[in-house]
């Protein structure tokens, strides 16, 4: 996990297991008598915690960790390669969004791919013609869709500190050339298989960003969270080709959140607690891509 802090007041005691860390969305636990040292496995749980601009937000966005937490084990099934899922059940208090998972040492890189041009890749490209270094052709629009999708690597920032985005090249000073070839092929790889997938579904899938780390064997293992809402930009095909502006590019995931804050707060002090219809539009939208991609209901 990137980004932890200390437990707060409503972090679950979950019995057989000791707290270790918070991020803003999840909750991280070893093994009850066990140091993170220790510990072979850890527990990951997903909140319903919803967090935007840097700031967690008031009230949590309910079944948003089942739903997260469900479509990531979705799409692991899909991954051909290891990944740091267990076979051991999670506590039954949290059954439903949590994962008991191997404990691996994480690269230091947010594994970026983009399928659209768009985002904070859009804003690079409109001032340089560039994304992380690499150059795109000239005249493209906000939410074009590219051929081949490109690799554009990111930072893991210490916590309090922004990801930032950065060239291949940094990669490989940061991991080595050979684990930077692996990042990078095998992001591309998994990105093209499940914008396959989705473009089955009637979802065009925007871009993406993966984690990856190393298990006591030295084997490059997919971590995280995989393809979910809160890691991935998705749109709608039907609607992608028949709005224009921004219109198309509604996705499914938390911005509906940053919209609405963006018209009603200056981003100054705490932010205000959302309404009830955002909150269910959110939730709307998050169980909307969890239907349309596996089929199933949670």
């Amino acid at each position: 996990m990137n980004s932890l802090s200390t437990a707060s007041s409503e972090t679950p005691q979950l019995p057989g297991w000791s707290h270790l860390a918070s991020g803003k969305v999840r909750d991280l636990y070893t093994p009850a008598g066990q140091s993170v040292a220790e510990a072979s496995t850890l527990l990951l749980v997903a909140s319903n915690r919803v967090s935007a601009f840097d700031h967690l937000l008031e009230p949590e966005i309910p079944g948003k960790g089942s739903l997260l937490t469900e479509l990531s084990k979705w799409w692991f099934k899909r991954i051909d390669m290891p990944n740091h899922l267990t076979d051991v059940d999670p506590p039954a208090e949290v059954s439903d969004r949590a994962v008991v998972v191997k404990k691996l040492t994480m690269l230091p890189v947010e594994c970026v791919v983009r399928g659209a041009i768009t985002g904070s890749g859009y804003a690079e490209y409109r001032e340089t013609g560039a994304v992380c270094g690499i150059q795109l052709p000239a005249g493209l629009s906000d939410g074009d869709l590219l051929e081949t999708p490109i690799f554009t690597p990111a930072y893991k920032a210490p916590q309090g500190e922004h990801d930032e985005n950065i060239t291949y090249q940094q990669v490989v000073e940061l991991v080595g050339a050979d684990h930077a070839a692996a990042l990078k092929q095998r992001s591309l790889k998994i990105f093209t298989a499940a914008r396959e997938i989705a473009a089955e579904r009637g979802v065009i899938l925007a871009d993406t960003k993966f984690e990856f780390g190393v298990d006591e064997d030295g084997v490059l293992t997919i971590a995280d969270e995989v393809l979910t809402s809160d890691s991935s930009r998705y749109w709608d095909k039907t609607t992608y080709e028949s709005e224009s502006g921004s219109a198309r590019l509604a996705s499914f995931d938390k911005q509906i959140v940053r919209n609405w804050l963006l018209a009603n707060w200056d981003r100054k002090g705490t932010p205000p607690e959302l309404p009830a219809e955002i909150v269910e539009l959110t939730r709307e939208r998050y169980q909307e891509l969890f239907n349309l991609l596996t089929g199933e209901t949670v």
